[in-house]
Order: structure tokens, then sequence, then C-alpha cells
């Protein structure tokens, strides 16, 4: 019976991991297609916390979760109000990670996981582990220093937002399963209380980051529909894959949710390179959607005679008149003063008074 029993926790954990290793991708390359488009990170956690207030409570009850047990004031503020800071910190950096580094590099830093949760737990807790799993550490390090030596798109922000997400959800997983075990609290309450009390939190602070910013950003349009769908999506996604990893964790011991985390690092990777391609390129790829310039026609521009891209206030270069917008980049053909050869230039459309013979 017990046999059977721990079998069936197994393909639990096994049915979870998989659900939570898709969700978690998908999560994360439509987070980084909105941070492409909408910079906010402080805004996007808000959001995320927001889907965990407003979901949680409906949806728990309507899945007849356990309600809440009483815990102590003095409880509530010594462990119940740093997760709740932790989570929202832990977010923040890790979407900060995602918007200045590719996905894939991002979560191979995150790999880390497992180093952290071993050294916090032996500093807090006072757990020791086997030689094993200490050595077993190693390649870890080794894989994330050779990850960062030879990154294309490397950033010393996005790098560090990684390192201090991985550290902070090593602590809150390390101190969810202490909540848990002290409390009886049912994980997915533990859940919705975390978020609900970080965005209470830290309303002021992203009014104080975000709102003035938000107003007054000329390129941000409110009215587009692509980055608020992104926006709900990314946040019910969220949701999602926080029920689940709560779930995971309700089940394992901090250390086998690490390492869980860890080879969840490998799809996301996986997943990210497959969808946005070589990380690389595709934030080329975004840079260069907002400076095209489309063309005239398929025929080269060098080939072009008849039309001028001025680019800042001044006169032609060559034998032209003045023009109020621009200087005229190219020169003129003094053989043939009725051919023009501009330079390609970002700028305003203008119909050069050409010489003719």
């Amino acid at each position: 019976m017990a046999d059977v029993k721990h079998t069936k926790e197994i393909c639990t954990v096994l049915f979870l991991c998989v659900l939570w290793y898709a969700v978690s991708s998908t999560n994360n390359v439509i987070g980084k297609m909105l941070l492409n488009e909408f910079p906010y990170p402080v805004t996007m956690t808000m959001v995320q916390l927001l889907s965990i207030t407003i979901l949680s409570g409906p949806f728990f009850n309507l899945w007849g979760v356990r309600k809440y047990v009483d815990i102590s004031w003095p409880y509530y503020f010594r462990l119940i109000v740093p997760l709740a800071l932790g989570k929202f910190i832990a977010s923040v950096f890790s979407h900060v990670s995602i918007w200045k580094v590719p996905v894939s590099y991002a979560h191979t830093v995150k790999a880390t996981m497992p180093l952290f949760t071993v050294i916090l737990s032996r500093i807090i807790m006072g757990e020791k582990q086997t030689m094993t799993v200490y050595f077993s550490l190693i390649p870890i390090i080794v894989g994330v220093g050779i990850a960062t030596l030879t990154e294309l798109s490397f950033d010393v922000i996005g790098l560090v937002s990684a390192l201090v997400a991985t550290a902070g959800f090593s602590l809150q997983h390390i101190f969810s399963k202490k909540v848990l075990h002290d409390t009886g609290v049912h994980h997915l309450r533990l859940l919705h209380i975390l978020g609900r009390l970080a965005l209470f939190m830290f309303l002021p602070v992203w009014a104080y980051l975000d709102v003035y910013s938000l107003l007054n950003d000329n390129f941000v349009t409110y009215h587009d529909y692509r980055v608020i769908a992104l926006l709900i999506t990314d946040g019910t996604l969220n949701w999602l894959q926080n029920i689940i990893a709560f779930s995971v964790l309700s089940l394992v011991t901090p250390l086998t949710y690490a390492v869980a985390n860890a080879s969840k690092r490998i799809f996301v990777i996986a997943v990210s390179l497959f969808i946005l391609g070589n990380p690389a390129k595709y934030d080329q790829k975004q840079r260069e959607k907002k400076q095209t310039v489309l063309p005239y026609s398929h025929q080269s521009w060098q080939e072009r005679n008849t039309l001028l891209y001025p680019n800042a206030n001044g006169y032609a270069n060559g034998d032209y008149s003045k023009f109020s917008n621009g200087h005229a980049n190219g020169f003129v053909n003094h053989s043939n003063n009725n051919v023009f050869s501009p330079k390609v230039t970002k700028g305003t459309f203008c119909f050069p008074k050409l010489k003719w013979p």
C-alpha cells in the first residue's frame, strides 16, 4: 500500500513538472516579447501580482481549497511579510534580467538555484548535504561561467538581476516550505496571501517608479491592444505557473524543488531558442523595427535620382536650392547635372529643384 502511494506521488510530481515546464516556457517567451515593446518590468510585476490577487479568491473557492488558518501576528510579521517582500523583489529582478539579456542566458544563470538553495539552507536552517551533492554543483558553476564568457548579448545589469532573482526565489522556497510545515496552511492559500500582501505593499512603490513615466512616455501607446493582450496573458500564465510551482513545492523538499526548477530552465531555453530564434538576432530585429525606413521601390537606393532624404536643418550639398527641413545627403555628378545619387538616411521626403540642361 505504501509503495502504491509513493508511486502515485512520483507520478503526480512528474505530471506537475511537465505542465510547469510548458506553462513557464510560454510565460517567459511572452514576457520577453512584452518587455521589448513595453519596457516597464515593475508594472509587469504589478500586473502579475494583481492577477494572483483577483483570480485566486474565486477559483480557489470553486476548487474547494481549504480556507485560511489562524496565523499569529508575530509569526505573520516575522515570516509572511518578508516572504511577500521577497516575492515582489525577486519577480522584479527576474523581469529585469529577461529584459536586459536573452531569455536563454537569463535562465542559464537561474540554473544556479540548487547552489543558492544548498548554501542558504546550510546558513539559515543548518541543513547539511552529502559530499556528492556538493560535487554535483560544480558543473552548474562551470556551465554558467562558460555561458557568461561566451554570451554575445552580455549585460552586467542582466547578470546581476538574474542572480538576485535566483537568490530571492531560493529564500522564498525555503521559508515557504517552513510556513507550510509550521502553520498547516494550504499551499495555494499561502500563494494568495503572499500575492495579495505583495500587491498592497508595493502599490505606492509602483506609483512612484512607473506611473509618472508611463503618463509622460510618448512611445507608450495606451490604445495598443497588442500590449494590453500580452500583459493580460502574461499575468494569467504567471498565476498558473505559481499554482503549479507551489503545488510541486508542497510535495518535495526545497532542494528537490530547486533541482526540478533547474531542469525547467533547460526546457525554457530550448523553447525560447526555437520560438525567438537566435537571441542576439531577435533583440537586433526588435531595434531595427523602430528604425526601419521603407524603400521607395525594389530598386537600389543608389539608383534613385529623384528623391532627397534630409536629416537635419540646413542646406543642400550641391547645386540645389535651400531646404527648410534638412541637408541633402548626397553628391552631384557634374558631368550630368540632372543626376543625383543620395546617401540613404532617415528623414522626410523632399523633392529637389533639379537643373535641367
